[in-house]
């Protein structure tokens, strides 16, 4: 899923605490917005925007974490609104919703532990391209 290799070059102490820094970005935002998945994303984009003019190790890496974090909208935001629809209407708990929720909760822990992985690999300037996520930023982001 994760696959740790060289960069085209050696980045400098500054651009790995950058390129790591637009992974705990979405760690941080995680609980100051914990109940709206949004938040996340937001979070992340205005990292991006802050440095997508930064070094090519750093634009590719906040561009990877925003892509992560652009997915995980989706699948977060199908829950909460679904979970929404449970408190206040008169729908009930099935066991659809239960096995979606344990989906999202597996796929949260995974993709929080990945990006807690991610940040220390890329923190020591090494180049960390996750499975889905590294081939569509390398379509995105060029040198």
């Amino acid at each position: 899923m994760i696959q740790v290799s060289k960069f085209t070059y050696e980045p400098g102490e500054h651009e790995a605490e950058k390129a790591s820094n637009s992974y705990l970005m979405s760690l941080i935002a995680v609980v100051a917005g914990l109940p709206l998945p949004i938040i996340n994303l937001i979070a992340t984009f205005f990292f991006y925007i802050g440095n997508r003019k930064g070094t090519y190790f750093v634009r590719w890496h906040c561009t990877q974490a925003l892509l992560s974090q652009f997915s995980l909208l989706f699948i977060n935001s199908y829950g909460f609104w679904w979970t929404i629809s449970i408190l206040f209407t008169s729908e009930t708990i099935s066991s659809k919703y239960i096995a979606y929720m344990l989906t999202i909760i597996l796929f949260n822990l995974s993709e929080f532990i990945a990006t807690i992985y991610t940040a220390i690999q890329t923190r020591k300037g090494k180049h960390v391209v996750w499975w889905f996520y590294g081939s569509l930023t390398n379509l995105i982001c060029r040198p």
